[in-house]
């Protein structure tokens, strides 16, 4: 059964890994878009630039979260990240799905949905656990936190979030705490609706509203082009 979920609806996983599918139509002027995977300390924050999951570094250290190739069946796209959860390290309190948009904003990517599938399971026609059908927010949004995966006692849970982001895949990284050391500011990433699905205040699973401390390392000296697909 597929549990059809509303902006920031929860939903109890009992799964040892997950597939987190993000579908759109694509076609004339939609813009290019690709998934990525934050894993976050108890703080909100990445311990390491490892903990940044995407097109340019597609495998954890660990091998749990992985980045996988892009399919496409007809006028559908997919972009996908698989994530072991079970087990993942303790000190993994959260693992963030996010999307970037390039060459638009993402108003103009139709049918945009993010599936969540039991990664266990194979062949085709298998349901998913979760389907969640984003709706961007109006404006220049170019980074979307899709959803997360969040730790609940000794088990885990799905939050669909679909809260949008200025500044693309760098501004969006700079929120978690990863620094790129640019002549830009990458740290102009705003939400477009915070707190519109009623997030508690609590910082255990709110996202970053001010300014973060400096953190304890940056990424490799050649800046933001390390963002830029090879």
């Amino acid at each position: 059964m597929t549990h059809a979920m509303a902006k920031g609806a929860n939903l109890p996983l009992e799964v040892a890994a997950v597939r987190a599918v993000l579908s759109w139509s694509t076609g004339p002027g939609v813009p290019d878009v690709d998934v990525s995977a934050l894993l976050l300390a108890a703080d909100g924050r990445v311990r390491s630039d490892a903990d940044f999951v995407f097109y340019n570094q597609p495998r954890h250290p660990s091998g749990l979260v992985v980045h996988r190739l892009k399919r496409r069946d007809g006028r559908t796209l997919t972009d996908s990240v698989e994530v072991g959860l079970a087990a993942l390290e303790a000190s993994v309190d959260r693992v963030v799905i996010a999307a970037s948009a390039d060459g638009g904003p993402f108003g103009r990517v139709p049918d945009l949905k993010l599936l969540l599938h039991d990664a266990s399971t194979t062949g085709q026609g298998t349901e998913p656990v979760a389907s969640f059908v984003i709706t961007p927010d109006a404006g220049a949004v170019t980074a979307l936190i899709c959803g997360e995966l969040y730790r609940r006692g000794e088990s885990w849970r799905f939050r669909a979030v679909g809260q949008g982001y200025t500044g693309g895949l760098a501004g969006l990284a700079t929120e978690f705490g990863i620094t790129i050391d640019d002549s830009g500011d990458p740290t102009e990433a705003q939400e477009t609706q915070p707190d519109s699905y009623g997030y508690p205040p609590q910082p255990t699973y709110g996202y970053p509203q001010q300014a973060l401390p400096q953190p304890s390392f940056t990424l490799p000296p050649q800046g933001p082009q390390f963002l830029t697909r090879r």
